[in-house]
């Protein structure tokens, strides 16, 4: 399987400009033994792949989900069915892993894709003290090495907050992950398992970060 996880992002980046250019239900069906062939069954191998190696790191049996590709398109104008990228995800609660493939990026990422309403209370709560300045430090390690950090939601500090607190960037989000772009160099270099398997080691202390607030 590993020359499945060789060709993955060039067989899924090849059907995903096609789907771009056929987005259709005819031409997706007409498509699907590729589509199960080239992206789904080597995807779901990584998947399991890459569980087990989180899995040492972290300490945790990580959940798996390989995204669908049909679109919800219920409430939204765009009518298109499909989606023209390949999302992968782990999660050991209350962090998630990210893997995702599409014509414009290759990326790999871990963190909290948003709070919930007691989670965002307890994490205001914890960078309120002495866990906002560990936090920011492992973020300025993380852009150091090259990591995109998210952008905070809010324009302003939350009430009860004061507006220059030395943590505002933190209490400002109600959401924070970190992202490594992979370029086409970089896997070839290294192995598409190596690169995400390196990422999420880098990603790591995020999520240590982030368990005791959320």
């Amino acid at each position: 399987m590993s020359s499945g996880f060789d060709t993955l992002v060039p067989d899924a980046r090849a059907f995903l400009a096609d789907l771009s250019n056929n987005n259709s239900r005819d031409w997706f069906l007409a498509n699907k033994d590729t589509y199960d062939t080239a992206l789904k069954a080597p995807a779901l191998a990584l998947l399991d792949t890459v569980a087990a190696s989180l899995e040492k790191q972290t300490g945790q049996v990580p959940g798996t989900k390989l995204f669908r590709p049909h679109r919800d398109v219920r409430f939204s104008k765009d009518k298109t069915p499909y989606h023209t990228h390949l999302h992968l995800l782990w999660t050991t609660p209350p962090i998630g892993w990210f893997f995702g493939i599409s014509g414009d990026y290759v990326t790999v990422g871990a963190g909290a894709m948003g709070f919930d309403k007691n989670a965002l209370t307890a994490w205001r709560a914890s960078v309120d003290g002495p866990a906002g300045g560990k936090i920011t430090k492992t973020l300025s390690d993380l852009s150091a090495k090259g990591a995109r950090i998210s952008d905070p939601e809010l324009k302003r500090v939350p009430a009860p907050y004061d507006k220059d607190h030395p943590n505002a960037d933190l209490l400002r989000r109600k959401s924070l992950t970190a992202w490594f772009d992979l370029s086409d160099a970089d896997i070839k270099k290294g192995g598409l398992i190596t690169k995400i398997e390196t990422a999420f080691a880098e990603l790591l202390p995020l999520g240590t970060a982030l368990h005791p607030p959320v």
